[in-house]
This record gives structure tokens, C-alpha cells and sequence, in this order.
């Protein structure tokens, strides 16, 4: 922790050395409430969300929890001055990645408060929800409490038509895997209790921006639920965070809750990014074979899809490691193309040996599952490799 009450973390995700890993109490009382409050550039929003948590939870001993990934806007200034003048208010500084679900569980486990709740930054959520949400709670009788937009006493105050559309679908698509009744499964504003947290937070993905879907799905029993109203206030500063690789991630989150437990999804995008990168091979050596000789076209298409592959799967299937900067990224091309080099090896080499193996009676004399055998070969290694010379952690 530093002299401003940040707790520093690093690349690993882990605390930086010296770091108080716990809440500090709240104005002598025992703390009974941590409002976790993701960042990125906010800096015109945190102090006026303090002001109203103040103002919203009198009686109540709190705390509110930013956990801010390294803004370039000023963000960490503002907290800074927060965390030394009120202190209630504590930050983490997390450097190197980003992620509102990763945030949100990195500052529920710098907190020992047996109440959490999970709020935006961007004053979007009525922090006058949060009382009743801890009612709720108290009374023994839920483990979540959930603010709904679709109950009633909720509501949006202003939404264009195709984003309404884009969110009822979406909560569909949620309530398949929410194992809870739910009119709200999509909602960034909840409250939990410590235990219900604890119980599901070894099996939760990370991924994306809708946590409370992922602990939903990721606990082994079912969690009691409740839903509270509030209506979905408009932005008041900033730009919306919502964007097309955000919803990426929401669907990556989705295909993990349904079919992690058989294969990791990162494996399966990876797989769907090199399907793509057969096209771009076909097209380039299509484009070039005439102009060529058919050696030249093949080893420039090979080239081509896999700096396709490369910058693709940086992109979206290690979006959580991407590398940025000239010089990651050259170094992590290069490192890309000596894994699928190895991993073509691979391919071919198993695939020959199947083939001609008079003992695989399978694979003996059969091009196609030969074939497909060494695919499978080439690809698992690549993916593999990859993730550890290329896209390794840390």
C-alpha cells in the first residue's frame, strides 16, 4: 500500500510486496459493507459516486473500493486525494491488464467485509438501492441481491431502440446459464454476501464484464436470490466502455460457462481463428500462384495467415495478454511463427507416421484420418507453444 492507501498490484495480478491485503476499519466500527467499484478512466465521476455513498449509506459502516486500471485521464490523482482526505475510501492500482470482472474480484479479495456490493464508477447505478439491497441480506433469507431495471419500481431512463433490442437479447442468452429466476441476470448492480462470493470464486471465468452471470453459473449450489428496483440512470461523464470487443468477451464468457468444463475456451478460439486463417491461405495463394511459382505462393500464403493468425488471436483469443509496442509485438511474431514452424512439423510427420503404420488400423493407409490426426497434433501444440512462448503470463 502506498502513502495514499492505494494497494499496487502487478502484471501477476498479485500484491505488490509490502501491500495490506485487507480493508482498514471505518471510522472504528466494524465494517460491514465494501462497495467495489471498477475504473478506467472516470476521474470526473469517482468523487461525486464518494459523495453520494456518503450521503446514501448514513448508519452503515462502509467502505467504497476502486480498483483502477492504470487511467491515463487523471483517475488515480482523484483517488488519490480521496483516500487521503476520507478514510473510507481505499483504491487498487492494477498495472499491465485490464477487465471489469477481473477488478471486481481482486477488490472483493482485498476486503474482509462480510458484505459486498458491485457498482459502476459512472453513476448509472442509484446508490439509494444499496440500503435495501443489505436488508436484504441481513435477513438471512438471500445471498445475492440483485438491482433490477425489470421489475417493478425499475427502469432505464433513456435508451435508443436497437441497444433496448441488444439488451433483452442478451438477457435471454443470460438466463439460459443463470440457474436462477432471474429478470435481470445481465445487471452490473448487485450486492453478496462473503461466503456466496467465496464459494464460487475458484471456478469463475474473469472473463468479460458481467460478473454477476459468472457467479451465478460458476457456484456449486444455487445461490438465493432477490431482486431489488432501481431505474438505470444516464452517463454523466465519460464515454460508455461498451464496445464490439466487449461483447466479444461477454460471448466468450457465455461459451465458457456452457462448455468449459470439456475443453478451455481460449483452445476453441484459437482453433476458430486458425479455421480462418485456411482462408486467408487459400485466397493469398490463389491471388499469387499465377504470378509465381507454386513453392514461392505456397510459402507466402503460409506467412501471410500466420501474421493473420497472430495479430487475430492477440487481438481476441489473448485479449487478457495482449502485447502492444513494436517491440512485443515483433518479438511475439517471431516467437509465433517458430511455434507453427515446429507445429507444421508436427502435423506433417504424425500424420506420414499414421499413415504408413501398418499397426493403426485406424490411420493405416487412410489419408483422411492420418490427416486429421496430424491436425490435431499440430494444432493442440501450437495452441500450447503459443501460450507459453508467445502469449506467456507475467
Amino acid at each position: 500500500m502506498d502513502d495514499d492507501g492505494a494497494i499496487l498490484t502487478d502484471r501477476t495480478g498479485l500484491l505488490a510486496p509490502g501491500a495490506a491485503p485487507t480493508a482498514r476499519p471505518a471510522l472504528g466500527r466494524p465494517l460491514e459493507l465494501s462497495i467495489i467499484v471498477p475504473t478506467f478512466n472516470e476521474r470526473d465521476s469517482v468523487a461525486e459516486l464518494s459523495a453520494r455513498l456518503d450521503a446514501a449509506l448514513s448508519g452503515i459502516a462502509w467502505e467504497v473500493v476502486f480498483v483502477d486500471d492504470d487511467s491515463p485521464d487523471g483517475t488515480l490523482d482523484v483517488l488519490a486525494a480521496l483516500a487521503r482526505s476520507d478514510g473510507r475510501v481505499r483504491y487498487i492500482h492494477r498495472i499491465g491488464r485490464r477487465g471489469l470482472s477481473s477488478a471486481v474480484i481482486e477488490g472483493v479479495l482485498s476486503t474482509n467485509a462480510p458484505y459486498v456490493a458491485v457498482m459502476d464508477a459512472d453513476l448509472q447505478h442509484d446508490e439509494h438501492a444499496l440500503p435495501a439491497m443489505l436488508a436484504k441480506l441481513r435477513s438471512g433469507l438471500a445471498d445475492i441481491a440483485v438491482g433490477s431495471r425489470y421489475v417493478a419500481g425499475g427502469g432505464i431512463e433513456t435508451w435508443d431502440r436497437g441497444r433496448v433490442k441488444a439488451s433483452r437479447l442478451a438477457t435471454r442468452a443470460a438466463g439460459l446459464l443463470a440457474r436462477a429466476q432471474l429478470s435481470d441476470p445481465m445487471s452490473g448492480f448487485f450486492m453478496v454476501t462473503r461466503p456466496a462470493f467465496m464459494s464460487g470464486v475458484r471456478q469463475l471465468s474473469g472473463q468479460g464484464f458481467k460478473i454477476l452471470l459468472d457467479l451465478l453459473a460458476s457456484t456449486q449450489a444455487p445461490l438465493r436470490v432477490v431482486e431489488v428496483p432501481y431505474t438505470f440512470r444516464c452517463r454523466a461523464h465519460g464515454e460508455s466502455k461498451l464496445d464490439s470487443l466487449v461483447i466479444w468477451e461477454y460471448g466468450v464468457m457465455l461459451l465458457d460457462k456452457a462448455v468449459g468444463h470439456l475443453l478451455p475456451v481460449r483452445f476453441l478460439m484459437f482453433i476458430a481463428v486458425g479455421g480462418l486463417g485456411v482462408f486467408v491461405h487459400m485466397a493469398v495463394l490463389a491471388a499469387l500462384h499465377a504470378q509465381l511459382s507454386f513453392l514461392a505462393a505456397q510459402g507466402l500464403a503460409a506467412v501471410v495467415a500466420m501474421t493473420f493468425n497472430f495479430f487475430v488471436n492477440n487481438t481476441l483469443t489473448y485479449r487478457d495478454r495482449r502485447l502492444k509496442g513494436v517491440w512485443a509485438l515483433t518479438r511475439g511474431l517471431v516467437a509465433f511463427y517458430a511455434v507453427c514452424a515446429v507445429g507444421a512439423v508436427a502435423n506433417v510427420g504424425i500424420a506420414n507416421f499414421l499413415f504408413q503404420a501398418e499397426n493403426h488400423a485406424l490411420t493405416a493407409g487412410n489419408w483422411f484420418a492420418s490427416g486429421a490426426a496430424g491436425i490435431l497434433v499440430g494444432a493442440v501444440w501450437n495452441y500450447a507453444a503459443s501460450s507459453v512462448f508467445t502469449w506467456r503470463k507475467g
